[in-house]
Formats: structure tokens, C-alpha cells, sequence
């Protein structure tokens, strides 16, 4: 968990703490990504749990970087209470994640201008290509 935080750190700021710079999104800046390849990555990560314990690969903000990726790739929204069962851990753990990583800037929230009640969240710009660029360069294999 200390290595995804670490990474996640890394995503939003530098070694020095000062914000990271983040070339500026163009069109076909971002690699195209199969939503099959998101979806093979997560459901081989649910499969382990057939193997060994649960708790043994928690790892929610992965989890839920991968559920946000394929929900932008399927052009899906995704309220709080799905990403939440998407990390598959506590709520508790969950929303604890997801406040750090909106802090950060990784995440976004937004209203649903229908219902008051509900938000919604998405992929920052930055996090969206870096979770593309990182898909490109490890290829179909490893990305678990």
C-alpha cells in the first residue's frame, strides 16, 4: 500500500514537493486504451481472491483508478457509492482514498446537477493520461 501511495504522491507532486508539471493534454495525446484490456486487468485482480485471502491484495486506490479509467473509457459516470464497491474495502477505507486522492488532485468530484444527494467521480486530466501512458507501455501483460 506504502508503493501505490508513493506512486500516487509522485502523480501529483515531485521528490521536492513542489507540483509536478504535466505537459498539457492535446487530442491524441492520450493512448487509446481497449476497455477490454481495463476490464481483463480487473477482473484477473478479483479472480486472486479464488486463491488467497481477500485482504491479502487490498489495494483501493488501484482498484479504483482502474474502475475510473473504464468508466471514462465507456464514457460512464460513476457516483461515489460504486467507486466505493469498486476498491473493495471498507467504505470507510474507501471514502479515506478517495478524500486523499481528490486532494491530490487525481481524482474530481462532481455534483449531479439532477439530484443533490449524488456526486460524482472522474479521472483528473493528469491521471487519466497517466493511467493511459502506463497501459501503453506495460502492454496486455503486467498491468495487474
Amino acid at each position: 500500500m506504502g508503493r501505490i501511495a508513493s506512486t500516487l504522491a509522485r502523480l501529483s507532486s515531485g521528490p521536492d514537493a513542489t507540483p509536478r508539471t504535466i505537459p498539457e493534454l492535446r487530442t491524441g495525446d492520450a493512448p487509446q486504451i481497449p476497455a477490454e484490456a481495463v476490464r481483463q486487468v480487473i477482473r484477473a485482480r478479483r479472480l486472486r481472491n479464488r486463491f488467497f485471502k481477500e485482504d491479502l491484495f487490498a489495494d483501493p486506490a488501484w482498484d479504483m483508478l482502474l474502475d475510473l479509467l473504464q468508466a471514462e473509457i465507456a464514457q460512464l459516470r460513476v457516483p461515489v457509492s460504486s467507486l466505493c464497491i469498486a476498491a473493495a474495502v471498507p467504505a470507510t477505507t474507501a471514502l479515506r482514498w478517495l478524500k486523499t486522492m481528490t486532494d491530490q488532485g487525481i481524482f474530481r468530484r462532481r455534483a449531479d446537477p439532477h439530484d443533490g444527494r449524488r456526486v460524482f467521480v472522474e479521472l483528473s486530466p493528469e491521471a487519466s493520461l497517466a493511467m493511459r501512458q502506463y497501459f501503453a507501455e506495460v502492454g496486455p501483460v503486467g498491468t495487474v
